[in-house]
């Protein structure tokens, strides 16, 4: 649905963190102890399957979830990042030991490890269209190294869609978030079902999703003349005429696509070139030529999700949904799959009624389901 219009009060937000005690320090803040010049970033020894431009030794990236993964030798680890839009989870043997919020331009440090070998992740947790976050790489601490980048993933999962898909309010106490930030502080991209499920799985995952956008019509109208496919090949979403460029390593087996709340969650207003009869007609052509587009990107092996949910107000989504993988299937290609999930003991409690993390395990769990049907090979 559509994203609620905070990014302006951002800029006003004091830099904070929110930490578990002890967990970790940030070594720009006042009276933090001085220590040894550590040695310099390296961002090449990070794992990212996520869309990203390197440049000048740094990555730029704009799509939620994004991640860099590390390795390190030591009792510290150090962030190099400059941010001061997003917020992220830092986190260190699998366990969450921070929190940044919009951190701005530093390096965060972990410290007070154990001495040994320890992996680091770092995770976008929010939404960024029109603004880039930057990662410098990971620090070693004083007499510790930054180890070779863990291996690629050989299971890998793009997951396409509007708001569902990023998480959007899902750590929302309340459906009302109408403070500047409260959105975005209640966003969690690596704890929504696409992460879930991709975590589960072991797999690489990129999430390439866009609130409010949908195949032919955004929420309730909103910035016509464009949609979800005019954003899709960009690394950095808010810069036109960008394309991200395949490293070569990214070949997903598996594509979940959900576009189409957008679509037709609201009515059409006057003034929109649209009759519900035209609408249908016009996503369904639309999402053909998407299809063929990830066809002709990675190949006939891989299979392709089409997915649809429950909406109070219509059943035009998943109707169109389902066609659209019976052309598929008629036309010869039977790794167009269709997924349907209800609103069974959804809750729904997150930011403007979307799903809440509680759901999200829910949707996950689905997911997992549907997949274990599927003939992959992985």
């Amino acid at each position: 649905m559509r994203r609620t219009q905070v990014k302006a009060a951002l800029a006003a937000l004091a830099v904070t963190a929110t930490l578990l005690p002890g967990a970790a320090d940030a070594a720009t803040a006042p009276g933090a102890t001085a220590v040894p010049k550590p040695a310099p970033a390296v961002p090449a020894k990070a794992h990212t399957a996520g869309r990203v431009e390197v440049a000048g030794g740094s990555m730029r990236y704009s799509w939620p979830g994004v991640y860099f993964e590390g390795r390190f030798r030591g009792n510290g680890v150090g962030i190099a990042i400059d941010d001061a839009v997003n917020d992220y989870d830092v986190q260190v043997d699998g366990a969450t030991v921070a929190t940044l919020v919009t951190p701005g331009r530093t390096t965060y440090w972990v410290r007070n490890l154990s001495h040994g070998v320890h992996s680091v992740r770092l995770v976008k947790r929010t939404e960024s269209p029109w603004s880039a976050g930057r990662f410098d790489g990971f620090v070693a601490a004083p007499g510790g190294a930054i180890l070779p980048r863990p291996a690629d993933r050989r299971r890998q999962i793009e997951f396409i869609g509007d708001s569902y898909t990023a998480g959007y309010g899902n750590m929302s106490a309340t459906r009302d978030c109408p403070a500047p930030g409260q959105i975005d502080r209640n966003t969690n991209a690596d704890v929504s079902f696409g992460a879930l499920t991709a975590h589960g799985l072991g797999a690489d995952y990129q999430i390439n999703a866009f609130s409010g956008r949908g195949m032919v019509r955004n929420y309730n109208g909103i910035e016509p003349g464009t949609d979800y496919r005019t954003y899709y090949d960009r690394a950095l979403i808010g810069v036109s005429g960008d394309v991200w460029k395949n490293p070569g390593t990214w070949h997903p087996q598996l594509i979940v696509i959900g576009l189409g709340i957008n679509d037709f969650s609201t009515a059409i207003n006057p003034g929109e070139p649209w009759t519900p009869e035209s609408l249908v007609a016009a996503y369904t052509t639309a999402y053909h030529g998407f299809i063929d587009k990830l066809r002709a990107r990675y190949g006939k092996r891989a299979i392709i999700v089409v997915s649809a949910t429950y909406m109070s107000n219509t059943t035009a989504f998943a109707d169109a949904a389902r066609q659209i993988v019976q052309d598929r299937n008629d036309q010869g290609d039977d790794r167009v799959r269709f997924w349907y999930y209800d609103n069974t003991d959804l809750d729904y409690g997150g930011c403007d009624w979307h799903p809440s993390a509680h759901d999200h395990e829910i949707i996950s769990r689905r997911l997992d389901d549907f997949i274990a049907t599927l003939p992959l090979r992985w």
